[in-house]
């Protein structure tokens, strides 16, 4: 008899966890299809591709708003996009794939592939698969366009075209039949695809423009699904060795936020492996936490998924897109809500959490972005910005150069749009901007929010200093930074 009652008790336990984890799923999933909701109304964007996948099996799929506007047609499961620098990650497999047929050493010079370059034989391959290779090699990372040599390099060591490579090791093993590498718009013709518009925001959604060709930092098209399907390979590590999409998915060095063509940081204590891609009228997200198995991609046909949040900086929590699917899936914060008017974050329940505070943040950073359409938004911007400060007054040991770019943003807003000086946080950039420097003293983009910064105060002297500190930095790529100080040197010898 107390078997039997013992057991009826189990029953009853497991049918109250697996009704209480199915209506968590289904509160999870309609919070997260609200925001993205939100998000894609926020930032204009035309259409959204959404897929998140746990345990192998697709938990949700969902296609909002449209492949072209202009004949009204809607996305679907085949419509593609151009994935931009989501590109690496596959461009890191076929490396890691080279490596294990003994083919490549990732220790390999560079040098040894480019003899007519100077190189210095300091930079391995390694350091271009980690965008290390600028700076001090090996310790520090900027996000680089000499990710792009390893094309060639992938050529020599294999003896084979890039393409050729990528489609035998990668698109034809795990079946992506509709994932490709985009030459030019009569590939496309003559292919019948059907891709999604592109589409840019000035101040209205205009048509936009496709950017073709590829290289190991760009030029895949896929899908949702596909891309979920590559996703899935990793996971059960079809196209590469466990041990090697470990060294993937491992931080370079403990401080850095990149591993092989893909970043990884913690949110929450929680490990986290993202990559994301960009282009003119495109973005892109691949997000994994593997301690869950739990996966999500996202496709947007305009940049606003990824431009905004300044993603290229390595931090995933600048991200709403990202926030949203980690406080719903993830981290169980699916009551917190995403998006807020300033006066509510003095009463919110979970102030006492960071990823609270990197959402607010991560808002006044798109707030300032979206200014330059609506001036509103600045002042929104600014007050979720002091509120933030007033809330987390020890401002020094969280802020970033994401916070660093907002809080010059505004200033930059204010004077293209006329409306006069904006001064509110003059004496939080200049001890953020004092703190990073410190920390990464010949960082390009410090240096040029430093020195617009100046500029913008008349202080030329200072300004100076920064600009010079760009053009004279040792073993850094030319950059738009560069031209933007060599052009303010030559304005103001």
């Amino acid at each position: 008899m107390k078997y039997i009652v013992f057991s009826l008790l189990i029953a009853i336990v497991v049918i109250s966890c697996s009704a209480n984890k199915s209506h968590l799923k289904k509160n999870s999933a309609e919070t997260f299809t609200k925001e993205l909701k939100e998000l894609k109304e926020y930032f204009s964007i035309p259409g959204i591709a959404a897929i998140i996948e746990q345990d192998g099996e697709v938990v949700y799929e969902q296609y909002f708003g449209y492949a072209d506007l202009e004949v009204s047609s809607k996305l679907d499961t085949q419509t593609t996009f151009p994935i931009a620098s989501l590109s690496k990650t596959f461009s890191a497999v076929l490396i890691m794939k080279l490596v294990e047929q003994g083919k490549l050493s990732l220790d390999a010079p560079v040098s040894q592939f480019f003899p007519s370059f100077e190189i210095d034989d300091s930079i391995k391959v390694k350091h271009l698969l980690s965008h290390t290779s600028q700076g001090e090699v090996g310790k520090q990372f900027y996000y680089s366009s000499r990710f792009g040599l390893l094309t060639n390099i992938i050529e020599m060591a294999s003896e084979q075209s890039f393409s050729d490579l990528m489609q035998r090791e990668i698109f034809d093993p795990i079946d992506l039949q509709h994932t490709f590498l985009l030459k030019d718009s009569l590939q496309l013709e003559q292919m019948a695809v059907k891709m999604a518009s592109p589409y840019m925001l000035d101040g209205e959604i205009q048509r936009g423009f496709i950017d073709y060709g590829y290289s190991t930092s760009a030029g895949i098209v896929s899908t949702a699904k596909d891309l979920m399907r590559f996703n899935r390979a990793l996971d059960l590590n079809l196209l590469i060795t466990k041990e090697s999409k470990e060294q993937m998915f491992s931080p370079f060095q403990d401080a850095l936020p990149y591993g092989y063509g893909i970043f990884t940081q913690k949110v929450e204590g929680v490990d986290v492996v993202w990559a994301y891609g960009q282009y003119d009228c495109y973005s892109s997200l691949l997000l994994k936490v593997p301690s869950k198995k739990i996966s999500l991609v996202l496709l947007a046909n305009n940049n606003l998924m990824s431009d905004p949040a300044r993603l290229i900086m390595g931090d995933l929590n600048s991200s709403l897109f990202a926030l949203s699917f980690l406080k719903n899936y993830v981290l169980g914060l699916a009551d917190m809500q995403l998006i807020e008017a300033p006066d509510s974050v003095y009463n919110s329940s979970f102030s006492d959490r960071k990823i609270y505070r990197n959402k607010v943040l991560a808002q006044a950073l798109a707030e300032s972005f979206m200014a330059r359409f609506d001036t509103d938004k600045l002042q929104k911007s600014a007050s979720l910005i002091e509120r933030t400060l007033d809330l987390y007054p020890d401002y020094l040991a969280y802020a970033n150069i994401n916070l660093l770019h907002n809080l010059n943003f505004l200033k930059n807003v204010a004077f293209y749009m006329e409306l006069g000086e904006f001064n509110q946080f003059d004496e939080e950039i200049e001890k953020i901007g004092e703190k990073l420097l410190k920390e990464e003293k010949n960082n390009p983009y410090l240096h040029v929010y430093l020195g617009t910064y100046y500029d913008r105060k008349g202080e030329e002297e200072k300004a100076r200093f920064h600009y010079e500190s760009i053009v004279q930095a040792e073993n850094f790529s030319p950059n738009w930074y560069t031209s933007e100080a060599e052009n303010w040197l030559n304005e103001n010898r």
